[in-house]
């Protein structure tokens, strides 16, 4: 009897824990009520463990209501059948901790999941089983997607993670942007399609499955908008919601690159615009981008840092003004959310761009004004009440009267980052550096792992456990060969992103193609000898391929032909090597000796004296304390060329500083938010490093010493390698009258207050100046006494604060720097 009862009570407990997740044509339901979503994307490999409860949590503050990630396959089968749930891919505590902070979680599944990550999230191996096509119908690769998939759906639901067990999930996501690159697979690609579908509603796991980019998303899947603005997008069934799965809220850098930035107030005007048009999810691509760790990065040619320009920085920081603008735009709409999922909807066309939407119910009513001219403000009679909507804006009246909220309108603070010098220890005088060199003399000397008659794809030989593969052959020429001259050049086509080229043992060059040059040719001038010569091209990858069609088969490496050019008067003589016997040797011999990890590090081998500097294939090391505090910690490489990085051991990423970014190009501040955005308009760093600061997460370091190994690959000063920690130096506002600026230096007490006026103030973020009106008091003086020596202050900004004008009518501000 009382097994019978406890029994009872455990099923009862599990039935009522358990949330219901449905929808209509207006909103996703939740336990019977309609519901807005505001989401976030957060990538557990590009942050760690110890991270993810302040991320999660400031997403929240931030007024995210849900989570979402991709699953990334390759991360969790590295080796086919062989699993990695462990430290950064330890998706389970993700989302466990997703649940512990109260939010719901979007999982996509995939498998395959671009995101600029390696290979699209396959796995090499997969392309390298006999008879696979992949992203059709295939069934050798169906298989091994069903095989993964179905390890990921047991593995939540054992750990009842779903909604309809109580858990954070309340939607999936199969497949993922293959509406994009479909048309070339054909027919087949619509019956992998098909049964991506039929697989997904087979697991039954009680919550909605969607497809994004996908227009035939066959039912019941519901399909999604990617992209910088949605508002004009309609699901292909009137029963599905409108979803917006990746709200590009920046964009990715690029080695070569500038720095891409898109405003908060363009963000914030496509949000607003996306509601006020019936959507009912919408997901910010990146909430945190975080970091591409080892070798992650995809593309090819994506940078280690996966900022993004989102909301929370790349090392977990509040990014101001896009987390607090958003913020306050969060809490208005969903004060709002009754009226949006079940009001009555009108629409009004005002006219010049201008429209007016009001979602009404119960008696209540709220009003979207939009004006969509990218020049002109709109001045306009609404209801017998006057409104001002700015170019390219939204206002929003929650109440159907007052304006609480504009997007063009910022009232939170602009956060300028610094750089701090590390307390602890005075860098980088106090670095001592060791240093030994990549023994690269077997691969000269036409040592291999492998060989054949032809150009093998990159990654058919290494299975993409290396980006360095060595291409070796040989040419004998005898004294009268016909080649034989002083004018000669070795022709290569590649299709690696590096080429490494030398000649019996000697280095007649290095040659890189630019970002989106999938194939390149490239002549290094060559002397042959009399005899034997051997010919070692190292190719070297910077992440693989991870969009489009068949982007799976596109090759990798040297593709041929491969070609000795000799040159008598007027006669070209081309002797083509690309049949000839290539050697291949997979990866480099310090990396698989592993002179990066801890039990080198003892090793007696590393040199302290003659430091090399501007030497290609050399290993550094050195040892530093961890900067005091808890900031963000990152290690500026400038000075270096190319290669990889590690902190005790853990590989922190590719470093390329000496790729600086293209000179012309960059925008004048400020970047002007009117207009559509795209990845060209507003964008910054022209002439400089593309990336130099790279991220040290704190659970990377230790108490007393820690040890830092660079591989550098091109020749860089290891010198000018120090620590630093990252947080606000400088804290700005420009805030309009009637609402309340919260200064904050987050980690550090406000020093002193640089500018501020209250009035017309002119001029922007450390370059305020006094307009033509302003407070009869001392707005400086007020703001001192508020806010210095304090973390975090807030300012009513009021003439009861400040004190009366000579502006007449105009709306005020009050300006103010604040040095942190």
């Amino acid at each position: 009897m009382f097994f019978s009862l406890l029994c009872f009570l455990s099923l009862f407990a599990l039935l009522t824990s358990a949330v219901n997740v449905s929808h209509d044509g207006r909103a996703f339901i939740i336990d019977g009520q309609r519901r807005i979503l505001i989401s976030g994307s957060i990538h557990y490999p590009r942050s760690t463990p110890e991270m993810w409860p302040d991320l999660i949590q400031k997403a929240k503050e931030g007024g995210l209501n849900t989570i979402e990630t991709y699953v990334f396959w390759n991360a969790h089968e590295p080796v086919r059948r062989q699993y990695d749930f462990s430290e950064n891919n330890d998706l389970i505590r993700f989302l466990k901790t997703v649940d512990q902070a109260g939010l719901y979680a979007i999982l996509r599944i995939g498998p395959y999941v671009c995101a600029e990550w390696n290979y699209g999230g396959f796995p090499v191996w997969l392309h390298n089983l006999p008879g696979i096509e992949m992203r059709t119908a295939n069934k050798v690769f169906m298989n091994e997607m069903q095989n993964f998939t179905t390890l990921i759906v047991n593995k939540i639901t054992e750990e009842k993670l779903l909604a309809s067990q109580g858990g954070p999930i309340i939607i999936a996501q199969i497949e993922n942007e293959f509406g994009n690159v479909m048309d070339p697979y054909g027919d087949a690609g619509k019956v992998y399609l098909d049964w991506c579908a039929a697989m997904a509603e087979s697991y039954d796991i009680g919550i909605p499955w969607i497809m994004c980019q996908q227009s035939d998303a066959p039912q019941p899947m519901i399909n999604t908008c990617n992209g910088y603005y949605c508002d004009q997008f309609t699901p292909n069934n009137p029963n599905s919601p409108k979803v917006w799965t990746e709200n590009w809220v920046g964009w990715f850098k690029s080695w070569g690159g500038q720095d891409p930035h898109r405003t908060a107030e363009d963000v914030a005007y496509g949000v607003a615009r996306f509601y006020q048009t019936g959507g009912t999810l919408q997901n910010y691509y990146m909430y945190h981008g975080g970091t591409n760790f080892g070798r992650t990065a995809g593309g090819p040619y994506i940078t280690t840092s996966y900022d993004y320009d989102a909301p929370l920085d790349e090392f977990g920081n509040i990014a101001q003004p896009k987390w607090g603008h958003l913020k306050k735009l969060h809490e208005v709409l969903k004060s709002i959310e009754k009226n949006l999922v079940y009001g009555n909807v009108t629409e009004i066309d005002l006219g010049n761009y201008v429209k007016a939407t009001v979602y009404a119910t119960n008696g209540s009513s709220s009003v979207f004004l939009s004006n969509s001219n990218i020049t002109a403000d709109a001045t306009f009679t609404f209801n017998g009440k006057q409104y001002t909507v700015p170019a390219w804006s939204v206002s929003i009246l929650p109440d159907g009267e007052t304006e609480e909220y504009n997007t063009a309108k910022i009232n939170v603070q602009t956060s300028v980052n610094e750089h701090w010098p590390n307390e602890a220890e005075k860098q980088p005088e106090s670095l001592k550096w060791f240093w030994r060199p990549e023994n690269i003399h077997a691969a000269l000397k036409g040592k291999s792992h492998s060989s054949a008659k032809k150009l093998i794809d990159q990654k058919e030989v290494t299975n993409d456990v290396s980006d360095y593969l060595w291409y070796i052959s040989s040419l004998h020429l005898d004294k009268d060969d016909p080649v034989w001259s002083n004018d000669m050049s070795l022709r290569v086509n590649t299709s690696g992103e590096v080429i490494h080229a030398y000649l019996n043992g000697h280095h007649i060059g290095t040659h890189w193609n630019a970002y989106g040059i999938l194939n390149d040719k490239v002549e290094f001038k060559i002397k042959l000898k009399r005899g034997n010569n051997v010919i070692s091209l190292l190719s070297v990858t910077t992440g693989l391929q991870n969009y489009g069609s068949f982007f799976d088969t596109w090759h990798t490496g040297l593709v041929g032909p491969i070609q000795v050019i000799g040159r008598k008067g007027d006669e070209t003589i081309i002797k083509d090597l690309s049949s000839h016997k290539w050697h291949y040797r997979i990866g480099l011999d310090g990396w698989d000796k592993k002179f990066f990890s801890g039990e080198s590090f003892s090793n007696t081998k590393w040199a302290s004296d003659q430091l090399p500097s501007n030497k290609s294939f050399t290993w550094y090391k050195t040892t530093f304390k961890a900067p005091l505090g808890n900031d963000p910690v990152v290690v500026d490489l400038e000075g270096l060329g190319k290669g990889f990085a590690w902190v005790n051991g853990h590989n922190i990423g590719r470093y390329w500083p000496a790729y600086l970014a293209a000179e012309d190009g960059c925008s004048t501040d400020p970047c002007d938010y009117r207009g559509e955005y795209s990845a060209t308009k507003c964008i910054y760093n022209c002439g400089k490093p593309t990336q130099k600061w790279y991220h040290v997460p704190r659970s990377f370091l230790r108490d007393g010493d820690n040890t830092l190994v660079l591989l550098e690959e091109m020749g860089g000063n290891p010198s000018y390698v120090n620590f630093r920690t990252v947080s606000v130096g400088t804290a700005c506002g420009n805030a309009y009258e009637s609402h309340t600026l919260e200064l904050s230096c987050q980690s550090r007490p406000i020093s002193a207050i640089k500018f501020a006026s209250f009035g017309n103030p002119q001029g922007t973020c450390g370059s305020f100046y006094k307009g033509t009106c302003e407070s009869n008091n001392d707005s400086l003086a007020i703001i001192e006494k508020m806010c210095v020596g304090k973390e975090t202050c807030s300012i009513d900004i009021s003439e009861k604060t400040f004190g009366s004008t000579n502006c007449g009518n105009i709306t005020k501000r009050l300006a103010v720097e604040a040095v942190c």
